[in-house]
């Protein structure tokens, strides 16, 4: 073997052995904040997120997200986020149509075990995750991250029936099934 050859192959291994996994860096930080363990592993999976103190801050970072992407039309079935977009002068739909190359919605809640993030029939209707365009933007509140699914799942008991219930992470999440369509996701977190 060439030395080139075995100063690669040990570069790489070595590079390997230092990537660490959701599970292992949610070990890490079991004793972490809610808050700061979401943010680690969303973005440990692909999730691109923005602390936004006020609505002023993630309209300007809407705005920059949207400018940065090249977004043309926008899905969003949300009256409350439609005035988002309305002051940005940004083209949308309410229902989902081909010419939507972005989604701008709300969410269920944001799950810190593993960075993702639960969705319902409120937020996205009755489409599948898999056909929402490739970046979406997800609006949501600090008082919506939960510990784990399980606590996600009794809120939702309490609050009646919620169909459509799903979750989505970043695009380089490996907990997401192989035939999965992993989707450009930004978060803007909210202060309540």
């Amino acid at each position: 073997m060439s030395i080139l050859k075995k100063f690669f192959n040990t570069f790489f291994k070595k590079k390997e052995e230092k990537k660490i996994t959701s599970v292992q860096l949610g070990d890490q930080l079991k004793d972490a904040d809610l808050d700061y363990k979401f943010a680690q592993l969303f973005t440990h999976s692909g999730g691109y997120f923005h602390y936004c103190g006020s609505d002023a801050e993630a309209l300007k970072t809407l705005y920059q997200i949207t400018q940065a992407e090249a977004t043309k039309s926008v899905f969003c079935c949300d009256d409350d986020l439609k005035n988002f977009l309305n002051v940005l002068k940004i083209p949308h739909t309410e229902s989902l149509e081909l010419i939507n190359d972005c989604a701008f919605i709300s969410c269920e809640y944001l799950i810190a075990f593993d960075g993702r993030i639960m969705l319902s029939h409120n937020n996205i209707k009755h489409y599948p995750t898999s056909s929402l365009p490739d970046k979406i933007i997800i609006i949501a509140n600090i008082s919506q991250i939960v510990p784990n699914l399980n606590t996600a799942m009794e809120k939702v008991k309490r609050r009646g029936c919620l169909k459509n219930l799903t979750s989505i992470s970043g695009n380089i999440s490996n907990l997401d099934s192989p035939n999965a369509n992993n989707n450009k996701l930004f978060l803007l977190l909210l202060e309540d």
